[in-house]
This record gives C-alpha cells, structure tokens and sequence, in this order.
C-alpha cells in the first residue's frame, strides 16, 4: 500500500493505562440467547451467572448486556416498561445483583443497556399521556403533535422508521375521535420522549444512580445519537441509513446526530464522576465522518463509541486503512481511545458478512431463497479481520458467540422471526433473529447446551454442534483457541494502550506495528513472504507449506 508512519506514531513500548477502559475487551452478551437456566427457551440473568467463567476463560475484561428490563419484547426488550427492574422472563432484581457481583468477584466489570431515546408504549408515563389529552403535561413527555390535512389525517412530517413505514402513529381520543400522532422513529411500542422536557431528564439521572448504587460499572446507551430532534421536525425526504453522517444535499437527519445531545452527556459524565471505580457511558452513535462521532467521547462526555464506520468498512486493503487512520486521528484530537467491534445483535454476524461479495450493500438480514455467503470464505475473513482488529490500539468489542466462529442463521424460517422490522417491512427485510439464535455449549445436549431441555425461542440450525464450546476447548486451530491465544498476547503484549505505525507494504497488504509486535494481513490473490528474521507469534490460519502468508489471513510477528 506504500503506506508510511507519519499517520501514528511508532512505539516500542506501550504505555500504562489510566483507566480500565482504555483498553478493554468487552463482551456483549444478548441475555435471552446466552444461557436458559430453566429449560423455558429463553436465556436469563442466572443463566449468564453460571457461564461467567467461560467469559473468564476466553479472556475478556468486561460484559456488556443488553435489556433485561420489563418490556413488551416488543422489540427484543428494546421498548422498556420500567428502568429499574428485572423482566420475569430474565429472573429477578436480586438476580441481577448476584450477576454483578459474581462478575466482580471474577475480576468482570459489568455494563448495563440504557435506552434512553424512546419507553415503551406500556410504560406508566406513556399511558398517562394517552389518558390525560392534548396539550397535557403528561403528553408533553413525548412528542405528540397535530396532523396536517384538513381533519389531521397526514402524519406531523415525512419521517420514516428505522424499522421501515411511517414514524408516526394516530391514537384514537379517549372520546373516541381520531387524535394526535405519536413519533416513534422505531415500532410504534416505541414512543420517543421528549429530551426539552426537564423531568425527562430528571428521571433518568434518577435510573443511573439506581444502577450505580448497584454496583454496575457503566452503560451502554442506545442510539445515543438520537435523543435530541431538530426543533423544526422538518421534513426528510430521503430513507433511513443506518450509519447517519452529513446526510444528503451536506445535511444532518432532522432526527439524528443533534448538537443537543452533548449536553445531556456532560450532565451524565459528571454523576458519573461523583462515584469510585471509573465508571463508564458507551456511546451506541450510527455516525459519521470519524470528526463527529469522535464529539461524543470528548473528555467531559461519553468515554467510548462503537465505530460502526469499521464496522462497516470493506474487506480490501485501502478501506481498512483508510478507516483505522480517521479513528485514531479522530479520536486522538480528543485524546480519546478508539473502538474496534466487527459483529454486535444489529449486523450480520461478520463470519457471515466477510462472505459476501466484497463491496456489496450489508443486508439487513438474510433467510431463505436470499442469495447466501460463502461460508468458509466467510469465517476464513472473520478470523483475519478478528486478529487485525485485535492488534489495534484501543478497546474491542466482542458479541457472544462470534469467539466459536459462529455463522448468520440463514435457513431461519420465516414464520419464527420475531424481529419486528420483518412485519413492519412486509418481509422486505429479513431483520437482526439471524445473529441472535441461541448459542452453542455442548453439542450433543439438549438445544446444544444453551438450557436444560430442547427449548429455544428462536430454533437453532443442525450445524451448531460443530460450533459448540465443547467441540472446540483444547482444539488447537479452532476459533474458541484463536481466540484465546489473541486475547492473552493481546494483554501481555499491551496492544490495548499501544500505538499503531504503518509499514511499507504492497497495495494488496496491510502491515503496521504495535510495539514489538508486527501485524501482516494478505488481502491479495497470490501467498505474500513473510519478513526476514520474523517469528511467527499466532495467524488465523496455517501459514502455506513454503511459509508463505496465504490470501485472507492476518498473522502476528515478532522481529
């Protein structure tokens, strides 16, 4: 690539993080696909207590779960009823406190979903708003508004669903006349609140200090980047893109990427600050170029955003350069340290992913009679791309199950899905149930391992048993151990909180150091030397018979 070091700067050593975080591997767990302890086929909190050392093992430094709040479900949880409780389905309050404190005897931090753009449609402010009428204090909290038409029959605005249709939703009066519209840029179980209101904000400082006092040690906040709405709620005449940047025609979405939003974030890092123990907000932003999303974790914000921009970055050499440059020099300029995460509950698990045709638009989801990724081409990328990932300066994110190499459910039967984007698109978008089956433990079990008896709320493909925890413990080469092994230099080495210097490379190679370590990835067609005098340290896979580095592998060296 005939890159150069002038991007980063070289380092022989690494320096000594002054915070946890800096540098951490975090591991997301989605509760109701991780482990059932009571055989009903949906994971709970007691269920992730009893496989915390599998988290242990592998080598993670901190879990990230996602809701486990009372909801509706519907949407996976996302629509919550009450901020400060425990659904039946995932056990109990005291559960949760066992959990956080088993993780914390483990040496685990715990981080806890928060989703603060929207309740759901079942939460006490959101029918007390439906009861109490236009232009009420209770309304207030949310963003009702007139429609347009002679008799309000048009919805406020244009605005469209992430989930696909209109982001409004008519209520009928308590009178029984046809009433005011609800925004809900999700499912309409999904009402948006009101970020001007005060008491909006009130309450959930009141929800952090719940869950600090219990002892978590941040949160993950859910689409960050959306709780502030342009003032005007002007039209967008454009669909909805995941990853929000300047928009079309140099604009920002009225509904997204707000300057508003900075404040209610300095407000929240200074409760944080006033607890012990370096708690943390994560930042769930869709947003880009690197210089805006890098606002969010400026030094009196958030501490960490995930860079979906990596995320979705291609499988080539110029792209994947081009995207670890802006991070780091957009995080740098806030003296912030970047974030790496390839697979998450939202995407197409990247074992999947890497598998399509390079440069080709992520699907929101694939099922039957949907064009299919190369499968072994795909985990054969996902583990190069892992280690690439690994190497980097910065904190990782690992979701469950991608540490077995797990594919995409592709044969998912359409009439399981329960992912609300497949209704509300009219199965024009298989949506997220493909990475969210429950995973595999041991394969010959029941549901592999993931509870006590065959039941799983979504149903898991028969090749989950070559997948399984059990099957690849010990085995050297598995994707379990490829793990392990990168998890453990990854820390010895002190990659984490290392600098990152691009070496001289062909245009198909992306090769950089990170202190002692040099890192290799061959994107190219035809095997690549490896350097003179190098000791193979780990690779994601053999290297060839004359040693050369084959097409799609990342290899670890010293010297």
């Amino acid at each position: 690539m005939n890159t150069n070091a002038k991007n980063a700067p070289a380092s022989d050593s690494a320096s000594v993080p002054t915070h946890w975080w800096e540098d951490a591997v975090i591991y997301q767990i989605y509760p109701r696909s991780f482990a059932d302890s009571n055989g009903d086929g949906i994971g709970d909190l007691p269920g992730i207590t009893a496989r915390l050392d599998h988290l242990v093992e592998v080598g993670v430094d901190a879990v990230w779960l996602s809701p486990f709040y009372p909801s509706p479900q519907a949407d996976a949880g996302y629509d919550v009823a009450d901020y400060r409780d425990v659904d039946p389905i995932f056990g109990r309050l005291a559960d949760a406190d066992k959990l956080i404190t088993e993780a914390h005897t483990r040496g685990l931090r715990v981080i806890v979903d928060l989703v603060p753009n929207h309740t759901s449609s079942e939460h006490r402010w959101f029918r007390a708003a439906l009861a109490a009428g236009p232009g009420s204090h209770e309304r207030q909290r949310y963003i009702f508004r007139d429609g347009r038409g002679a008799n309000g029959e048009e919805p406020p605005n244009d605005w469209q669903s992430v989930f696909g249709g209109g982001a409004w939703t008519r209520i009928t009066e308590s009178d029984g006349r046809p009433g005011q519209w609800y925004l809900h840029l999700f499912d309409p179980g999904q009402p948006d609140l009101n970020w001007d209101r005060p008491e909006v904000r009130a309450e959930f400082l009141d929800i952090l200090r719940f869950w600090l006092d219990r002892g978590v040690d941040g949160f993950r906040v859910d689409v960050a980047h959306g709780l502030v709405k342009q003032a005007d709620l002007a039209d967008w005449h454009y669909p909805q893109e995941p990853l929000s940047g300047e928009g079309r025609e140099g604009q920002r979405p009225p509904m997204w990427d707000q300057d508003g939003v900075h404040e209610i974030y300095r407000e929240w890092r200074g409760l944080l600050n006033s607890y012990p123990g370096d708690r943390i907000l994560v930042a769930e932003a869709w947003v880009q170029p690197a210089e805006r999303l890098a606002a969010y974790v400026r030094p009196d914000e958030m501490h960490q955003a995930f860079n979906f921009e990596y995320l979705e970055a291609a499988w080539t050499a110029p792209a994947q350069y081009a995207v670890i440059t802006r991070s780091l020099t957009a995080s740098e300029a806030v003296d912030a340290p970047t974030t790496w995460v390839l697979s998450n509950h939202d995407v197409l698990r990247h074992a999947s992913r890497l598998g399509l045709p390079v440069g080709q638009t992520r699907p929101n989801g694939i099922g039957i009679g949907d064009p299919q990724p190369d499968g072994v081409l795909g985990l054969r990328r996902a583990r190069a791309a892992t280690l690439l990932m690994l190497a980097l300066p910065g904190s990782a994110y690992l979701f469950q199950g991608e540490e077995l190499g797990l594919p995409e459910h592709m044969a998912l039967p359409d009439e399981t899905r329960q992912d609300p984007t497949w209704t509300r698109s009219s199965g024009a978008m298989r949506g997220r149930d493909g990475c969210r089956v429950p995973i595999p433990w041991q394969a010959d079990s029941p549901s592999y391992g993931f509870g006590p008896t065959d039941a799983s709320w979504l149903p898991q493909p028969a090749i989950w048993a070559e997948y399984a925890v059990d099957r690849q413990r010990g085995v050297p080469g598995s994707t379990y151990e490829m793990y392990r092994t990168a998890l453990r230099l990854r820390r010895e080495l002190a990659l984490g909180t290392g600098a990152l210097c691009w070496l001289e490379s062909p245009d198909e190679v992306l090769a950089f150091r990170n202190g002692r370590l040099r890192v290799i990835t061959n994107f190219g067609d035809a095997p690549i030397p490896l350097p003179d005098g190098a000791e193979l340290l780990h690779a994601s896979a053999p290297l060839d018979t004359d040693g050369h580095i084959p097409t799609d592998v990342t290899v670890w060296l010293l010297g």
